[in-house]
């Protein structure tokens, strides 16, 4: 079976999940233009998840994604937390920031019993994970109700667990992929290795259908995947300049600038390696940094000086998340960026 007769999709496109930078208006548009729109849920409370499920489903009848995290919620470690407090003290001083206040807001949770009741009711076409897959028990409720399962792997033994624990198809995550990095196997990012190199390899090496993730851009890059037997692609730092997409003005500037250029690796906003444009605190305090907590609890004592310094008009302690390839950003309506990225198949 194709991997669009199975998710139900005119083109092989599929809008990656991007928390933080959009909601089901880019979904939306996508689904609409044959793609398949994509909602991420893991920052979302069950009541804004409700809400954004049931304007994607007023708004299109087309397949959609709703993808989650499936990360083990990690214990407060005082230590730990005090010294990255410390680490960014100067900062404080700095901005006139408390760094002691806990930012409102659920942060970033993992995919839980209460989610899937609320998502029994929307059944959407796919549920796509990060960082692996939920419990057996939960990942049976998800295909009992006739989802497709994706999930990201960055390595050829992830995509072999995955393979052998309950996904429908495999997103081969390369290395130029903008975002959390989905390795779950592994904390070594020696093992991470780019799209064309990683593609080919999970091909040979499962039965399921590879999707193709980091660094396409445009109709050149999804051709050049499915030649070396990607069944489709997911795209998500293209869509950043859409309008439909969220993203804000200090990371609207940055892509469009030539910080955009350089990118890195980093732990620094969340605690887990994410790839994203070079700003300030990453040069200063290195990529990565073995005082940030665990994920997701370094982007607490993060956030006043995010706050402080985007009030500004900066981008020096933003996550601006983003892949190696800018190329293809552009300010145009995201069903015209799907079609287009589909023009040459």
């Amino acid at each position: 079976m194709s991997l669009q007769k199975l998710l139900g999709t005119a083109h092989p496109i599929i809008q990656a999940p991007m928390a933080g930078v959009q909601g089901s208006a880019l979904a939306v548009a996508v689904s609409n233009a044959g793609g398949l729109g994509s909602l991420p849920c893991a920052m979302l409370t069950l009541d804004a998840m409700r809400e954004e499920l049931a304007a994607i489903k007023a708004q299109t009848g087309k397949p959609f994604n709703v993808n989650f995290f499936c990360h083990a919620s990690p214990e407060p470690d005082a230590g730990r937390d005090a010294a990255w407090r410390a680490a960014l003290s100067p900062y404080y001083r700095e901005y006139g920031a408390d760094g002691d206040v806990v930012p409102a807001g659920r942060g970033r949770a993992p995919f839980s019993s209460e989610a899937a009741d609320l998502l029994e009711e929307f059944r959407p076409a796919v549920v796509s994970f990060h960082f692996g897959l939920p419990s057996e028990g939960l990942l049976r409720r998800v295909s009992a109700w006739g989802s497709k399962v994706l999930s990201s792997a960055t390595t050829v033994a992830e995509a072999r667990w995955l393979e052998a624990h309950g996904a429908d198809a495999i997103i081969a995550q390369g290395f130029e992929a903008g975002g959390h990095r989905g390795m779950f196997l592994t904390e070594d990012l020696t093992t991470q290795v780019g799209t064309f190199a990683l593609l080919p390899q999970i091909v040979r090496e499962v039965k399921l259908p590879v999707i193709a993730a980091g660094g396409i851009a445009d109709a050149r890059g999804v051709a050049a995947a499915m030649a070396l037997g990607a069944a489709a692609v997911q795209i998500g730092t293209a869509y950043l300049l859409c309008p439909e997409a969220t993203t804000s003005v200090v990371h609207r500037a940055a892509l469009k600038s030539e910080a955009a250029r350089h990118t890195a690796i980093t732990n620094l906003f969340s605690g887990r390696p994410a790839r994203g444009i070079v700003n300030r605190v990453m040069t200063e305090l290195g990529p990565i940094s073995a005082a940030a907590p665990a994920f997701p609890l370094a982007a607490f004592a993060m956030a006043p000086l995010r706050a402080r310094a985007e009030s500004r008009g900066s981008p020096d302690f933003s996550p601006l998340w983003c892949g190696q390839n800018v190329s293809g950003c552009k300010e145009i309506p995201a069903a015209d960026l799907t079609r287009e990225l589909a023009a040459d198949l």
